[in-house]
């Protein structure tokens, strides 16, 4: 690891150094090895910097407290990439807070441009969880990055699918490196640092404290074109996500879901106060700039799913099922025919894979 890196990670340890008076300091003096070297008038005139800050910036020195920084640096393999580098990502780069440096396992590439977030509720229902396996999956097989926090629920499916479609996926953490969090994404991990990247601001051995997700949640739609909502409650931490993206000047979509629905408030209100509204993955293309748009259709490994050849009856029994779960009851309702007939057209129906059947005698249909 060069120096100059060093220095960089060093300015981030010294005490009374957040990461606004960081980039204060690289903004007047262009990087950590001149911040360094400044003199005690020099470091008055930033705005902000108490007296307490520019005595340990005067007095820092190289100790273990950064030794042991770079151990884990090394022993991860992990990769730092400041604002200065070419590999800083570019819409990142162009949020009006951009972290100062980046922990990095596995690659950012300049493809990761073209990224979307997906977001939303550690707890989702069979509905969230089908519609963002289905839109993580169309993003990556267009070439689109997927973002997201990989915490438990929509992050963690999201990335799953955006993997198993053969994309890439980022991953951005509200703790360090060193640490797994949620534990049993260890895997996960460990993907996606084959097919993309972990990133995190935090310093390598920093807990998943409940102050750092909002603060995480900035470079989340920061990285991304646009963010999408599928399930949020009303107060939600995927809120905060959408409510930034909006600051950055960033698309917001939200999928929309049953007014009964408590994941579904979150992402009700913002289709209310003018989220583009997402059914499918087009709705999302046809939002993003320039050449972009020439994704949408005819895209890469993207197949429409031809319908099923069945029998009247078959067909207007399946008709009825979309991906939220119908209670079979509603359907016997609904299609007419005896509940005996429904339980046997159901039956077949899973059978065949084209419907499941969830708790509490509800079907949904298979992706």
């Amino acid at each position: 690891m060069s120096e100059d890196i060093k220095l960089w990670i060093a300015l981030n340890l010294v005490p009374g150094v957040g990461k606004v008076t960081y980039r204060k300091l690289i903004e007047r003096f262009g990087d950590p090895a001149e911040v360094f070297r400044a003199q005690r008038v020099e470091l008055k005139e930033i705005p902000g910097l108490t007296d307490n800050t520019i005595n340990e910036i005067l007095n820092y020195k190289i100790g273990d407290q950064l030794q042991r920084e770079l151990q884990s640096i090394e022993e991860k393999q992990v990769t730092i990439v400041t604002m200065r580098d070419s590999a800083y990502p570019f819409n990142l780069k162009h949020i009006h807070d951009p972290p100062p440096l980046l922990y990095v396992e596995g690659e950012l590439k300049e493809e990761d441009t073209l990224a979307i977030s997906v977001v939303g509720t550690r707890s989702p229902t069979w509905y969230g969880k089908e519609i963002t396996t289905r839109l993580s999956e169309g993003l990556a097989r267009r070439g689109i990055t997927v973002v997201s926090g990989m915490a438990r629920g929509i992050d963690s499916l999201a990335h799953t699918a955006a993997l198993d479609a053969g994309g890439r996926s980022i991953a951005v953490l509200g703790n360090g490196l060193k640490v797994v969090y949620p534990p049993e994404n260890r895997g996960l991990k460990e993907r996606m640092k084959e097919q993309g990247a972990v990133i995190s601001e935090f310093m390598m051995d920093a807990k998943p404290d409940r102050l750092n997700f909002p603060i995480r949640n900035r470079i989340i739609s920061g990285l991304s074109l646009g963010t999408v909502v599928v399930e949020a409650p009303a107060k939600s931490g995927a809120l905060i996500t959408a409510r930034i993206a909006l600051e950055q000047n960033r698309e917001v979509f939200a999928v929309p879901g049953s007014v009964s629905s408590a994941n579904s408030k979150g992402t009700n209100s913002l289709i209310k106060k003018g989220a583009k509204l997402v059914e499918n993955v087009e709705d999302i293309m046809e939002e993003l700039p320039g050449e972009l748009g020439g994704l949408t259709n005819g895209s890469p490994g993207e197949e429409k799913t031809p319908e099923p050849e069945l029998s009247p009856e078959h067909a207007a029994v399946f008709s009825l099922l979309h991906h939220e779960a119908q209670h079979i009851d509603i359907l016997t309702e609904q299609s007419g025919f005896p509940a005996g007939k429904v339980a046997g057209i159901l039956a077949s129906l899973e059978l065949e894979g084209l419907i499941k059947q969830l708790p509490g005698k509800t079907f949904i249909r298979s992706r």
